[in-house]
């Protein structure tokens, strides 16, 4: 296992990440979605990614309704020291006019709430969920400053920020003298790589790490999906994040001829190539079964050439899109002329 320096902080985190959205009861709210994986199971999934030198655990306050952080705190146990425990607010199961969101009220109520459901007396990594329009970011800067100072967050990330947010955010931040953003939790995949075109770019100049969930998009990566049937699971009922499936499947046809050549799964393929893409810190592996976490864990294992990134890049590119398309050409020239330096 590799570690990297998490953005702008001192902290290293493996490169593989353990995200436990599907840790939950049998009835929870997440086991319609994507299935319930209960204590026994999370234990044992803990257990392997510790022992494969996973340091770092994803979850969040919505995750089962405050179940996932629940299995995750007990499956840890006396282990606090030698893991990183990260959880995020914005949502919650509620529909009180102060429950959603990040206002000052909202993140220290939900801070100690997630502190007492996952039994530690800090959050290593504390991530705003999603943009709050309606809290200015001011706001909930300060909130997370104190919880800093206070000594109950260690770090603080973003997620799901367009790049004009993360940039905003990171501005007011310097502005204010406040605890910085060092990381933003992202979708990426090799059938979604939006994250290209402006929130990579923006990260690495901020000096930002990155934590990518969703890598083997919702599962049409995994190897089960096919053009002759669309397998089972979370993706038949629960169809995120979305996939241009015509060009999902010729990515496929070359994964899978590379995973045959490595003797490697289609996922273990897709895996690695985000491990050597530029500005990914770690990937967030979201295992059901115990045997999808063994099989994702042996992807920090595959060695990709140039070349094979480079075939893997051709199949799923993106179209090119304003005003990108007025920057550069495929022969690094853009449509004022090549630019001497």
């Amino acid at each position: 296992m590799k570690y990297k320096q998490l953005g702008h902080t001192g902290l290293y985190i493996s490169e593989l990440t353990l995200g436990t959205m599907t840790f939950d009861t049998e009835h929870g709210t997440a086991a319609g979605i994507v299935g319930a994986t209960g204590q026994e199971v999370a234990t044992r999934m803990v257990d392997l990614s510790i022992e494969a030198g996973v340091n770092i655990f994803d979850t969040a306050n919505i995750y089962g309704s405050g179940a996932s952080e629940e299995i995750l705190g007990t499956a840890v146990g006396a282990r606090r020291d030698q893991v990183l425990l990260a959880t995020k607010l914005y949502n919650t199961t509620t529909t009180g006019p102060n429950d959603l969101g990040t206002s000052r009220l909202a993140i220290m109520r939900e801070a100690e709430a997630s502190l007492r459901r996952l039994g530690t007396d800090w959050i290593d990594l504390y991530q705003v969920h999603n943009f709050d329009p309606t809290t200015p970011l001011e706001e909930t800067l300060r909130a997370l400053d104190d919880l800093v100072r206070q000594g109950k967050v260690r770090y603080i990330g973003l997620s799901n920020f367009a790049a004009w947010q993360i940039a905003k955010a990171d501005g007011l931040a310097r502005l204010l003298g406040t605890e910085r953003f060092c990381s933003a939790q992202s979708s990426y995949s090799l059938v979604g790589r939006e994250l290209e075109r402006e929130i990579i770019p923006a990260v690495r100049d901020l000096g930002l790490g990155t934590l990518i969930y969703s890598p083997l998009a919702g599962g049409f990566l995994s190897g089960k999906y096919t053009r002759e049937g669309d397998g089972t699971g979370r993706r038949t009922t629960f169809n995120y994040p979305p996939v241009d499936e015509e060009q999902g499947f010729e990515v496929l046809d070359v994964a899978a001829r590379l995973a045959e050549e490595k003797d490697a799964s289609i996922a273990q393929i897709a895996l690695a190539w985000l491990l050597h893409k530029p500005g990914v810190t770690s990937v967030i592996l979201g295992a059901r079964k115990e045997e999808q976490l063994v099989d994702n864990l042996r992807a920090a294992d595959i060695a990709l050439t140039d070349d094979e990134v480079a075939q893997l890049d051709a199949v799923s590119a993106l179209k090119p899109e304003y005003p990108g398309y007025l920057r550069t050409s495929a022969r690094g020239e853009t449509m004022f002329g090549r630019r001497n330096r």
